[in-house]
């Protein structure tokens, strides 16, 4: 049966797409739930329209977004975290961290719903990130990652004797 979707369904499709599934699943199911309806001639008439609506706004936006998409693009962010001896830190760089630190390099509002992380970053090294503006304005920015130095590091290099310092221990005795 062929329905026009009122809502996205997962696994289905998005809304206001044509799409064909079972009778049962369309009468039972997405239907009674309002998350379909049949696709009459009127319906796909309808579909169509909001379609070419959905498509001239987002082309109006990608143009509006395209110098921010430029600004964007190529971007090297720098986060110095705590980390293990694995290279495994000990929180996190979240898509919020990632979103206000590019604000900041481009001077503009970066949405941190905006910025594309399956999960949050927590081993040390280079990580390509996905930023989705609107339509196919999706413009990829570098986040390194970078180890703290910890006082356990940096104490043994100072107190470490001079050779100079053991001779004399050994002669003095």
């Amino acid at each position: 049966m062929k329905i026009v979707l009122r809502q996205d369904v997962p696994k289905v499709g998005d809304a206001g797409s044509v799409q064909t599934v079972s009778n049962g699943y369309a009468r039972n199911y997405l239907i009674p739930k309002g998350l379909a309806v049949v696709a009459t001639d009127g319906e796909l008439k309808v579909a169509a329209h909001n379609l070419a609506v959905k498509e001239r706004k987002v082309a109006r936006q990608e143009e509006l977004l395209r110098s921010l998409s430029d600004k964007i693009d190529g971007q090297r962010l720098t986060f110095t975290a705590r980390a293990g001896e694995q290279g495994r830190l000990y929180g996190s760089i979240t898509a919020s961290d990632v979103a206000t630190a590019l604000a900041a390099q481009v001077s503009e509002e970066i949405d941190r719903r905006r910025v594309v992380l399956d999960e949050p970053l927590r081993s040390v090294g280079e990580h390509t990130v996905t930023v989705h503006l609107v339509g196919r304005l999706r413009p990829q920015v570098t986040v390194i990652i970078e180890a703290e130095a910890t006082e356990e590091e940096e104490a043994p290099a100072a107190d470490e004797p001079s050779s100079n310092t053991a001779d004399e221990a050994e002669t003095a005795e």
